[in-house]
C-alpha cells in the first residue's frame, strides 16, 4: 500500500499534542524524533544508553513528529482537517509550539514500519533492566536483566520518560514471587520487566486489540508465556477477582485519577501502585487523588515534562 508521510516540526513540549492530533485525523502510526529521548552520556539522569554518542549529533535540532496516512479516497479530507488543526494550534500557542511546519513525502509499507528503528538502540532503565530491540546486538553484563522488544504500533518502546520511570520504579517494588497487574500494557514492556524482576505471575490488560497482539508477540519472544498473560479488556469490569502485590499503570492523568480508588480492590494490603503517564501540570491533582484513595506515596519521580508515583496501599 502507498502512504503519505507527514512531518511536523515542533518542540518537546508539544510533540505529544501533535502526535495525538495526527491520530485524531486518521494517521495509522506516528513517531516522535526528539534528541531529548536519547540521554546524553555526559549528563546522565537516571537511565543511560548503550549507544554511539554521535547519534545525538546526527538528529535534527527541531523535534519532528512523523505520521503516515493511507493514500486513499479519504486522504484529501484528512489533510484538510490537519491543516486547519495546525493553523488553530499556531494561533493559540504562538511561538511556544515551535515552527509547526508540515512537510510531505511518499512512503511504502516497508518504509514507515522501519524508519524509526535507526534511533531505537539498547539502553539501561534503572539499575539492572536493559531494554534491547530484537534486531540489535548487545553483550549482557553481570546482573543484567534483558527485555527484548519490538514495539510495533503499540506504545512502549521504553525510551519515553513515562515508560522508563515505570521500569525504574518496578525495580524498587517487585520482589521474587510477586503477582503483578499491568494496566494498559501497550507493547507489554512493563509486564516483561516485572517478570524479569522475579514476578511469578503477571496479568497484562489493554483495551486495544492491536496492543494485546503486539504484547503477546513480545512476551513470546522473551519466552515468558508461562508467567505473563495478555488480555484485551478493562481490568475494572473484566477482571473483578484479579489481585496483585504490584499494580502498574502507565496511562494518562485522567485515567489514574478515576482508577486510583477502584484499583485498591485489586492490590493486596501493603502492595504497591506504580502510576505514570502524568504530565507535570497534573501532578498535584494525581497526588491528591492517590492520597484521598488511601495510598501512602513513597516516591515521586520526574523526567522531562512527566511525573511518576510509587505508592503503597
Amino acid at each position: 500500500m502507498e502512504w503519505l508521510e507527514l512531518i511536523v516540526s515542533t518542540n518537546t513540549l508539544y510533540s505529544d499534542t501533535v502526535s495525538q492530533l495526527f491520530t485524531q485525523c486518521g494517521a495509522e502510526g506516528t513517531m516522535i524524533e526528539d534528541r531529548a529521548d536519547i540521554p546524553d552520556p555526559d549528563n546522565p539522569h537516571g537511565y543511560w544508553e548503550i549507544i554511539d554518542p554521535a547519534l545525538i549529533a546526527s538528529m535534527p535540532e527541531d523535534v519532528l513528529v512523523h505520521a503516515w496516512l493511507a493514500a486513499d479516497s479519504q486522504l484529501p479530507d484528512r489533510l484538510s482537517a490537519l491543516e486547519s488543526a495546525l493553523k488553530e494550534m499556531r494561533r493559540q500557542a504562538g511561538d511556544s509550539a515551535g515552527k509547526l511546519q508540515m512537510t510531505r513525502r511518499q512512503a511504502r509499507d516497508e518504509d514507515w514500519n522501519e524508519i524509526w528503528k535507526q534511533y531505537y538502540k539498547p539502553f539501561r532503565a534503572g539499575t539492572s533492566l536493559v531494554v534491547k530491540p530484537t534486531w540489535e546486538a548487545y553483550e549482557p553484563k553481570d546482573g543484567d536483566l534483558i527485555i527484548e522488544m519490538d514495539p510495533g504500533m503499540a506504545f512502549g518502546s521504553g525510551t519515553h520518560e513515562t515508560t522508563s520511570m515505570c521500569l525504574a520504579l518496578l525495580e524498587k517494588a517487585v520482589r521474587s514471587g510477586d503477582t503483578v497487574i499491568d494496566v494498559g500494557t501497550g507493547s507489554g514492556i512493563l509486564a516483561i520487566g516485572a517478570a524479569r524482576l522475579g514476578a511469578s505471575r503477571v496479568l497484562a490488560v489493554d483495551i486495544d486489540e492491536d496492543a494485546v497482539r503486539v504484547a503477546r508477540e513480545n512476551i513470546r519472544h522473551n519466552g515468558l508465556e508461562d508467567r505473563i498473560e495478555a488480555r484485551c479488556g478493562d481490568l475494572l469490569s473484566g477482571e473483578p477477582e484479579a489481585l496483585c502485590q504490584v499494580c502498574v499503570a502507565n496511562i494518562i492523568a485522567d485515567v489514574i485519577v478515576s482508577f486510583a480508588a477502584p484499583l485498591r480492590a485489586h492490590i493486596r494490603e501493603n502492595g504497591f501502585f506504580v502510576a505514570s503517564g502524568i504530565i507535570r501540570e497534573r501532578t498535584e491533582e494525581v497526588r491528591r487523588a492517590l492520597l484521598e484513595a488511601g495510598y501512602v506515596i513513597l516516591e515521586e519521580m520526574h523526567r522531562g515534562e512527566w511525573t511518576a508515583f510509587l505508592s503503597r496501599r
